[in-house]
């Protein structure tokens, strides 16, 4: 028995609890009107417009002018997930946040516990709204990704219960796109194949899906019928899993050729992945570099490092040096950094470089307690100070629920 619990409009919610007067109006939280983010949560009344999360911020200004757009409170969400968090670890121990607003519940033998789903279901969305003031939509099912679809299609604040065996009736009627993970290109390619619900994709020989799109085929075959199949659907519900790589990117509101501005975002892109790498308790051998110009034409470097680091400084001289051989003095629009081969150990160093590291490293612990405390950008590095990197309140930085590091 899988539950998918999904807030709804969660960020936008969330700023209704601090200001009711927002409340019956179409609101759009994720940046202002002229900005070029996304949009990370639009209020149902927003949304009768065509204003959808994903959508250019330009775009749903252009949908619905009279919107009131919010840049957001990520510091507001994370304190809200962990109160939401809280509550569902009161049904049962199995809980995987997948995001900063939605998770899966393994309720399997508890209903001697909690009752038959449809009960617990209803007692869940009692207590959710009782402790945290929230709506939240309730899908169930035998698997993962029959719940995450079924939670889409109660919403808003509904429950649906797909019965074993009912799975593959369910999702039949139901668009490609529903499927998790199928996006525009594979909706389009399946389009191209007369594929456009899911019942078209289930009548599919499974070898014709392999021969036409390989291991991701495959998947499209047993989710098509109601399966967990592919990705993280592999894993069992709250098993701790450690990220394979650590990255985060910055779309500049207007194109910049400006080399200090560009650098000192980079700086600040890599201090967040820093910090994320402390939080784990990894250190990083390769370090990667975005580069996207003002033709959207995207260029990516790596380097590896001589020793696996956390630290900022050593990350940050990594990528502008990437930075520094790839640009061609061009505007760009977006630029990310990540980090990859990740690793417990730092390896071995002389006895001045060890106690230099060590030095730094308690310096940056009591950075992060501060930015524990009063926020992500209340302590920079002298470099990444004047760096255009507001937190995006989409992002699922450090400090969520269910995401802490494996101790």
């Amino acid at each position: 028995m899988i539950f998918h619990v999904d807030m709804d409009a969660f960020f936008v919610s969330v700023e209704e609890l601090y200001d009711p007067s927002l409340k019956g109006k179409a609101v759009v939280v994720g940046g202002q009107r002229d900005q070029r983010g996304v949009v990370s949560a639009a209020s149902y009344e927003a949304r009768k417009f065509g204003v959808h999360s994903a959508l250019p911020l330009r775009s749903a200004a252009q949908r619905c002018p009279h919107a009131i757009f919010l840049d957001g409170h990520p510091e507001r969400y994370r304190e809200y997930s962990h109160k939401v968090h809280r509550v569902l670890e009161s049904f049962t121990p199995k809980v995987e946040m997948a995001s900063v607003d939605e998770a899966y519940l393994d309720l399997a033998g508890s209903e001697r516990l909690w009752g038959p789903p449809l009960k617990a279901a209803h007692l869940l969305h009692e207590r959710m709204k009782r402790d945290t003031g929230l709506n939240c939509s309730v899908g169930i099912a035998t698997s993962r990704m029959v719940a995450k679809v079924a939670s889409d299609q109660a919403k808003p604040n509904g429950v649906l219960w797909v019965q074993p065996g009912a799975e593959a009736a369910f999702l039949a009627p139901l668009d490609v796109r529903k499927l998790p993970g199928v996006g525009k290109v594979t909706e389009q390619k399946l389009h191209e194949l007369g594929i456009r619900r899911v019942g078209d994709l289930a009548r599919l020989e499974t070898s014709f899906l392999e021969r036409r799109f390989g291991q991701w085929g495959l998947a499209l075959a047993g989710k098509s019928h109601g399966l967990d199949a592919g990705g993280w659907f592999d894993s069992e519900i709250g098993a701790h899993e450690d990220p394979k790589s650590i990255s985060h990117e910055h779309t500049f509101d207007e194109d910049t050729a400006a080399a200090v501005k560009i650098e000192a975002t980079l700086a600040r892109l890599t201090e967040k992945v820093a910090r994320r790498l402390r939080e784990h308790g990894f250190h990083a051998r390769t370090v990667h570099l975005k580069l996207r110009d003002a033709s959207f034409r995207t260029v990516t470097r790596a380097r590896t490092l001589p020793a696996p680091t956390q630290l900022d400084r050593e990350l940050i001289l990594a990528s502008r040096e990437l930075f520094r051989k790839a640009w061609d003095r061009g505007k760009v629009r977006l630029i990310g950094v990540g980090v990859s081969g990740l690793e417990r150990a730092e390896g071995q160093l002389d006895l001045l470089a060890a106690e230099q590291r060590e030095r730094d490293r308690r310096a940056l612990s009591a950075v992060d307690r501060l930015r524990d405390r009063f926020g992500e950008a209340s302590v920079t590095l002298a470099s990444g100070l004047t760096g255009d990197t507001p937190e995006r309140v989409h992002e699922n930085p450090v400090g969520l629920p269910g995401k802490q590091p494996r101790k």
